[in-house]
């Protein structure tokens, strides 16, 4: 069974949490992971930033944090997206706010299930997973790396 819990802790935006979840066990399931508990939760810059530094040594913000808690026989985790920087994402690449959230959501689910991006191939291989878990076939705006 997958689990996914999703949490609104920004202090302005509030979205619906159905569709998220429902993008994590599609993500999960795709990827063979039958057995999951996952945690979403949708944070501002400066706690992203703070997240940053306290967990992964890197003094600035990101878009996505995803940490995995390695349990026997189910993956648990937790991907904290921050909204914010996902609003400027989604200007810069011409896409919704909420599909820009979407795709944060499901490349912090993929670090979860194993997938990584520290090389170009590696980039290359999970932007392709994400554009067709989002059903994306072609970017309009701006080239992602």
């Amino acid at each position: 069974m997958i689990n996914v819990r999703v949490v609104n802790a920004h202090r302005r935006y509030r979205l619906a949490k159905k569709p998220f979840a429902l993008s994590v066990k599609k993500v999960l399931k795709k990827e063979g992971i039958r057995k999951a508990m996952v945690s979403i939760i949708f944070i501002d810059s400066m706690v992203c930033r703070k997240m940053n530094k306290k967990h992964l040594h890197h003094d600035y913000g990101t878009d996505v944090l995803s940490f995995d808690y390695e349990q026997p026989g189910t993956l648990e985790g937790e991907v904290y997206v921050n909204l914010d920087q996902a609003g400027v994402q989604a200007k810069n690449y011409n896409a919704s706010f909420t599909e820009e959230v979407r795709r944060l959501v499901i490349h912090g689910t993929l670090h979860l299930a194993g997938s990584d991006d520290r090389t170009s191939l590696e980039r290359k291989h999970m932007r392709k997973k994400e554009d067709e878990y989002l059903g994306v076939h072609s970017m309009k705006k701006g080239k992602r790396g």
